[in-house]
């Protein structure tokens, strides 16, 4: 799935211009020193420095880079979660969904209440919603927790909805970052089957976040490297990810 040179070009799905994201860093000051030294607490941290890329529809692009990188705060600012400080994200007009653990449903909502909410910040109507419930409800294997508040839920329980929501609200492009394997063995040999579906769809687009270099070789048409929160490296999977390992071993 790597070669590139004899696949016909494709519109691009998603065109990422010059892109940097900024935190603010907030430390433990007191209200006297945030009133009259204001200067002394507004440090902010580059998490992302001026990257441009593409990816043409049908694509699948495997982000790696070590802890810290900026590789997550890139996927969640190309998923709209939010925006970039400057530089700019065109998905043409294309749906898009996050596929990520540790995105929060509300606490007091049942299960099948924040799907359905989850469905509509996707752009489904509550009528579709409603239509892929029942595959939602037998795919995340929680029974009747789903009339429950999702407060009431164990981590694996979440996750498994989490992932289910995403993956039967099938969207244009899909972004996925860490989350190849979710929940007990057997659930975790059913998402990556599903995942790989998803993923293996040539008329889907797909960015991945992931450490695990064996997936990323076998799925992705190209990688990008990011380190420190500047593009190191862009291009063929096998190429990037030997001087990935290289770097990481050295």
């Amino acid at each position: 799935m790597t070669g590139e040179a004899n696949k016909e070009r494709r519109p691009n799905a998603i065109d990422v211009n010059d892109v940097s994201i900024s935190y603010r860093i907030l430390n433990n000051v007191s209200l006297r020193k945030t009133l009259f030294h204001p200067k002394e607490i507004n440090e902010s941290f580059e998490a992302v420095k001026h990257v441009s890329f593409s990816v043409e529809e049908g694509g699948i692009l495997g982000i790696i880079g070590k802890n810290g990188s900026g590789k997550s705060t890139l996927l969640r600012s190309i998923a709209g979660v939010f925006s970039p400080n400057s530089g700019s994200i065109d998905l043409h007009d294309h749906s898009v969904s996050l596929m990520a653990l540790g995105i929060g449903f509300k606490e007091e909502l049942t299960g099948r209440a924040n799907a359905i909410l989850s469905g509509m910040l996707l752009g489904f109507s509550e009528k579709e919603v409603q239509k892929l419930m029942p595959a939602i409800i037998e795919f995340a294997e929680i029974g009747e927790f789903i009339d429950r508040p999702v407060r009431t839920y164990s981590s694996g329980m979440h996750s498994k909805l989490a992932f289910a929501i995403t993956a039967m609200l099938e969207t244009d492009i899909m972004l996925v970052d860490e989350v190849l394997s979710v929940g007990d063995e057997n659930f975790r040999i059913k998402s990556m089957n599903k995942m790989r579906d998803l993923i293996l769809d040539k008329d889907r687009t797909v960015v991945i976040v992931s450490h695990d270099i064996p997936t990323m070789r076998e799925l992705c048409h190209r990688v990008l490297w990011i380190h420190d929160g500047e593009m190191r490296e862009i291009g063929d999977p096998n190429t990037v990810l030997d001087h990935y390992v290289d770097f990481m071993n050295g």
